[in-house]
């Protein structure tokens, strides 16, 4: 009779469990996937709305790099970036627990006295209030770490990473940047390779970093960029090196390039706004990124042009990076290997100002 039950009761789990793959399959094949919207020229930007987070498009980021500057007078870099992503699961599906959205965020603090990046990076599907990204303005949180827009147009940012913190404050003193055509910023030859992109250049900087339980003030300045898309790359493309700075005299450059996997450009833009507002865009053929210099990361073997000589209409920058090192591996969030630096524009010898560049897509072809 035991064994009867035994051999009952194994039948009965296995056409239980039969009947639950059935179920799943069936729900899948009926799941829609979310239909997501396409970046087309001809929107405007609105604000305060578009501070927010745009969950109908595939792919978004609030990306924020910066020098800051100890009492004794030592420069700091220091990146906070938070992506949005849009999974392919059910957008109708009512539970809490449905992966609809990701939310994932990279951290990164450059000291010279190191020699190398220290940074951090988590990842978690958006819900319960632990990790979100919220429409109508900036506010983005993953667990701790958190990036909001106050109601005075001053950012806060709070991040507490493994080997570092910091407390921070972004103040606003210029008008916002839109970059491309009033906001649409192609990333290729087809139109459908775009995205809505702005900037907000010259953050006024004040806060704190933390490292072995020491915390420091520190003043500076920084720069934000706030982007969401739904196709940006073409199949072709490698990756793209990319530079916003935070020019002395007030003025702010944004200028990149999408580089094909053969080596060649598939497409450039650069913007240089004065300190009066007046913005010069400079198209396609007119902008060059030369390499420099080249430093070669004994962890992952990639090879970097951290040394950088940018041509754009009739201007030209020499870009010199802080360190060395300041590559970011984020295979365990986004899948990347990317270089993150702060670096020094300089003309003539002089300096004429500071930013980041990123460097993507030289371990293998970047992916979004």
């Amino acid at each position: 009779m035991n064994r009867f039950l035994r051999s009952a009761s194994a039948a009965l789990f296995k056409l239980t469990v039969m009947l639950a793959s059935c179920y799943l399959l069936a729900a899948q094949a009926l799941a829609a996937p979310p239909v997501l919207s396409a970046v087309v020229p001809g929107r405007t930007l609105a604000f305060p709305r578009d501070f927010g987070a745009h969950p109908d498009y595939r792919t978004e980021w609030w990306y924020v790099t910066g020098w800051l500057e100890t009492p004794d007078s030592k420069p700091l870099g220091f990146q906070v970036t938070f992506f949005r992503s849009a999974t392919d699961h059910d957008a109708a599906n009512p539970s809490n627990f449905a992966p609809k959205q990701l939310i994932i965020a990279h951290a990164a603090l450059s000291d010279p006295a190191l020699g190398k990046l220290l940074h951090d990076q988590k990842s978690a599907r958006q819900g319960f209030d632990l990790a979100y990204a919220r429409q109508g303005d900036t506010d983005v949180r993953l667990g701790e770490w958190i990036f909001k827009r106050q109601e005075n147009g001053t950012y806060r940012t709070e991040i507490n990473a493994r080997e570092f913190s910091f407390s921070l404050s972004l103040q606003p003193s210029q008008p916002v940047m839109l970059q491309g055509d009033k906001g649409f910023s192609r990333k290729g030859p087809s139109r459908e390779q775009a995205s809505y992109y702005y900037s907000e250049p010259h953050l006024k900087v004040s806060g704190s970093v933390q490292r072995n339980g020491k915390p420091v003030q520190v003043t500076g300045t920084a720069w934000l960029d706030h982007e969401w898309s739904t196709s940006v790359l073409d199949q072709n493309a490698a990756g793209w090196d990319w530079v916003g700075a935070n020019l002395d005299d007030g003025s702010a450059l944004m200028a990149f390039r999408i580089r094909g996997k053969d080596g060649g450009m598939l497409w450039a833009h650069a913007a240089v706004r004065d300190r009066n507002g007046k913005v010069n865009h400079i198209p396609p053929e007119q902008i060059r990124f030369i390499p420099r210099r080249n430093w070669r990361s004994a962890r992952t073997g990639a090879s970097y042009p951290v040394a950088m000589r940018i041509e754009a209409g009739s201007s030209v920058w020499e870009l010199e990076p802080l360190q060395d090192d300041q590559e970011l591996d984020s295979r365990q969030s986004t899948g990347s290997v990317y270089w993150e630096g702060a670096v020094t524009l300089t003309r003539d010898g002089q300096r004429v100002g500071r930013g980041y560049l990123e460097l993507t897509g030289y371990l293998k072809p970047m992916k979004l």
